[in-house]
Formats: C-alpha cells, sequence, structure tokens
C-alpha cells in the first residue's frame, strides 16, 4: 500500500492518480475534491488498468452528467463510499433551529467541493423545512464563508463571519478535516461566546467530549470509519477478479453518519471506534471475502449498537 497526500488541490488530485499509476499500483482509492477532477483520474485509470473507487464522495448524475457517464461506462470505476450528505446537512441544522438558534452562520472549507455542495443543500433544505413548519419563527442560512483546511485559515473566517454578523447565534462548521473547526472553536473563544455561539460540525474532535461537556460544540456528526475501510474492499475484490465492474453504471455504498450530542454519547463512540476498531482482524479478512451486497449490508449497518453487540463481553 503507497499513500499519496493530495492536499484536496485540483493538479494534485489528478496527478496523484498519474503518480499511483507510474508506480504499479492495481487500485487506487481517492478523496478527491471537485467531481470534474474524476474525468482526468479515471481515464488515467482507463489507461492504466487501475481499478479505482472514491470515499467520503460520490458523483452526482444531475450536477455532473459528463463524468457521471465516463464513471459509469468505465471497467476500471468501481464505485463510491460516501454518506448521504444532505440528510446530514438537515439532520445538523434541524438540530440548530431545535436548540433555538434563528440565525445561522456556515463557515465552508473549499468553494465547489463536491461534498460542500451537498452538506449546503441540506443545510437549505432544513432551514425550508423548519421555516415551513414554524411560518412564525423562521430561521435564516447566511451564505458560507470558506476557511480552508487549516486551524489558522478557519480561525480567521470565524472571527470575520461573527464581527460581520454579531446577530449570529449558530455556526455550522462543514468539515474539511478537525482543524477548520479547531480554528473556529478557538475563535469563538477568544471574543468571549463559547456557550453562547451553538457550533455543529462534521468530522469528529479528538477531544469532542471535553467540547461538548463545556458547552463549546452542541452536537457533531462524523466517526465515518467506514469509507475508506470499504471503498479499500471494494478495490481489493475487483483485484482479485471477485467483483465484476459493472459497465452501465458503479457500486455504490451508502454509509450512515454516526451522530453525537452529549459526552454519553461520545464516549460510547470513542470506546468502540477510537480506543480499539470497530472491526477485528478476522472480521476483517471474512470481510475481503463477502459478495458486493453483502459488503454493502455490513458497512450500512455499522454503529456503535452494531459493533456492541458484535463485540459483547
Amino acid at each position: 500500500v503507497m499513500y499519496i497526500d493530495q492536499g484536496h488541490i485540483s493538479e494534485q488530485v489528478t496527478a496523484s492518480a498519474e503518480t499511483a499509476a507510474a508506480a504499479g499500483c492495481d487500485g487506487l482509492i481517492i478523496c478527491n475534491s471537485a467531481s470534474a477532477e474524476m474525468t482526468s483520474v479515471i481515464n488515467t485509470c482507463n489507461e492504466y488498468k487501475m481499478y479505482c473507487a472514491q470515499f467520503f464522495r460520490v458523483i452526482n448524475k444531475d450536477a455532473n452528467p459528463s463524468e457521471y457517464a465516463l464513471a459509469s461506462s468505465s471497467p476500471y470505476y468501481v464505485g463510491s463510499v460516501h454518506e448521504n450528505e444532505i440528510d446530514n446537512g438537515i439532520n445538523l441544522v434541524t438540530i440548530l433551529c431545535e436548540k433555538g438558534c434563528r440565525n445561522i452562520a456556515l463557515e465552508g472549507w473549499e468553494a465547489g467541493d463536491a461534498t460542500f455542495l451537498l452538506r449546503w443543500e441540506g443545510y437549505k433544505q432544513g432551514i425550508d423545512q423548519w421555516n415551513t413548519a414554524h411560518p412564525d419563527d423562521k430561521a435564516t442560512l447566511l451564505d458560507p464563508q470558506y476557511g480552508g483546511t487549516t486551524s489558522d485559515t478557519g480561525r480567521a473566517t470565524a472571527e470575520a463571519i461573527i464581527n460581520a454578523n454579531p446577530t449570529s447565534d449558530a455556526l455550522i462548521v462543514a468539515g474539511g478535516g478537525g482543524d477548520v473547526l479547531v480554528g473556529a472553536l478557538a475563535a469563538i473563544e477568544s471574543l468571549g461566546l463559547t456557550g453562547k455561539i451553538d457550533v455543529v460540525s462534521t468530522d469528529f474532535l479528538p477531544d469532542l467530549d471535553q467540547q461538548l461537556a463545556s458547552g463549546a460544540m452542541s452536537a457533531e456528526s462524523g466517526g465515518h470509519y467506514a469509507d475508506p475501510l470499504f471503498a479499500f474492499m471494494m478495490v481489493y475484490n475487483a483485484i482479485k477478479g471477485n467483483y465484476a465492474v459493472p459497465t452501465d453504471g458503479f457500486l455504490e455504498i451508502n454509509f450512515p453518519y454516526i451522530y453525537v450530542a452529549s459526552p454519553e454519547d461520545y464516549a460510547a463512540y470513542a470506546k468502540l471506534f477510537v480506543d480499539q476498531l470497530p472491526y477485528s482482524a478476522d472480521e476483517l479478512k471474512a470481510m475481503g471475502a463477502l459478495s458486493f451486497d453483502d459488503l454493502k449490508a455490513t458497512a450500512e449497518k455499522l454503529s456503535i449498537a452494531d459493533v456492541q453487540a458484535r463485540h459483547a463481553g
């Protein structure tokens, strides 16, 4: 196994596929940025007969029809493992509305990122649903500002958002890795607003239990351990000849997010996903021999309760 850090920079994303192919890799699992990059990635995979699957990402048929058609027809594009990001967005913004937040700010990471666009769509749908159900108590979602993928840029962006919108009572840090959220929380603390601005995000922090206990975080979705694991299993089985790669579509696994809104929630997650792995070595070996339908079912049932049941005692 070789690892390539492409930093979600378009030129590096497309170059990463070429690097893997040049190194003689049989397969590639990739967390790309914009779906437009997948044209180059898939063409590289086709040229070098290198199997490919995406994780944390899926090509949208309506938004990216050309890329979707290329992925569907490719004998080497195996498929995608991803979450339902629209539902994720709806759930997080609904949590904020139920907590009484009515002027919600939004911090993204990179404009045009495929996953961010889906989450943003979910936030907007959640606001629309709330406002339809509560016409006399409407909420507002501000346009996104982008904080990159570092704590410094995340902090500067959060400070700018709050200073420009002093009546904001909530901040969604859409994701981009935990560093952006770390910076945003530091900005809120420096302004003396910890606990006064409700914060929700996607991508678990290592100290999420403390952030929830202090009121710095209101809720978070994440725990998406499965995406790269199951993308790896899909590509591994394609290489081994165990999975036929369709040329009129692609394989797809939709993984459910884990939501935590209290220190107790996080303690259960940490015990089963952080302090230990949710799968044993024997379970991983057995997973490598599953049919795609069984692999998909295994992925889609992963949860705290699932691990507790499998590892009871």
